[in-house]
């Protein structure tokens, strides 16, 4: 099963499977999620009980206004259940309720025992799921076996505490190519340009990330020398 935008057009004019990374906008603030759409032809959108905080609005304000900004497109947008559900089958009641709501909706669960059996149930029932809080090739191998839609590893988590993250996404990507697995790979909790560009490398499908990274990640102290350069070349040559 392919998830959003996975099909392009070829050169003959054949669908063909489109294997390019991904840009997802981590956020729920409705103003960022309109400047992504507009201006960085945003492909899809990741959300967490943090993020909705932030917002300063209820969950329910929340997803009516993301659901709103993305309909009409086929664009996946990961909402998370309540973190406080232990029993898979409250997760699978939760979820299901969810995804009533947009058709763009993705179910982020966290990854443990009774979230990979509530990611079976809930894809079993055809509702496209989002296993969070992925640190370890086998939380995604579970995960992936359990049928979940998107594979979510945080990467800026390991970095932040100790741990050598660049392994981890080539790794993940080798295990899903191994068995065949359709699940993509959210490369999430992304710090900074660096990182975006460590994920495209070792074969992410999608990366999740502020808008502040980003904004960042066009920019380079190099870049700015060479326009000076170039615009102090450009004024003094003559008219």
């Amino acid at each position: 099963m392919l998830a959003s935008c996975d099909l392009a057009l070829g050169h003959d004019g054949d669908l063909e499977e489109d294997d390019s990374m991904k840009l997802f906008l981590d956020s729920a603030k409705a103003d960022e999620i309109r400047h992504a759409l507009e201006s960085w032809d945003l492909d899809g959108l990741t959300t967490n009980p943090k993020h909705v905080k932030a917002s300063g609005k209820s969950f329910r304000a929340v997803l009516d206004e993301i659901a709103e900004l993305f309909a009409g497109t086929d664009k996946p947008v990961s909402v998370e259940v309540d973190p406080h559900l232990l029993d898979w089958r409250k997760i699978v009641s939760a979820g299901a309720d969810l995804s009533t709501l947009s058709p763009n909706f993705v179910i982020k669960v966290g990854a443990s025992e009774h979230g990979f059996r509530a990611i079976r149930e809930l894809s079993s029932r055809g509702i496209r799921t989002n296993a969070t809080l992925i640190f370890t090739v086998a939380q995604a191998w579970h995960a992936a076996r359990a049928g979940a839609t998107f594979l979510s590893p945080f990467v800026g988590w390991k970095e932040q505490y100790g741990e050598a993250p660049d392994t981890l996404i080539g790794e993940v990507r080798a295990m899903l190519d191994t068995h065949d697995y359709s699940s993509e790979i959210i490369g999430a909790a992304i710090r900074n340009p660096r990182q975006v560009g460590d994920l495209a490398v070792a074969g992410a499908h999608c990366v999740t990330a502020g808008l502040a990274v980003y904004q960042e990640s066009v920019r380079s102290p190099f870049t700015d020398m060479g326009e000076q350069i170039f615009q102090a070349a450009w004024d003094e040559t003559p008219a």
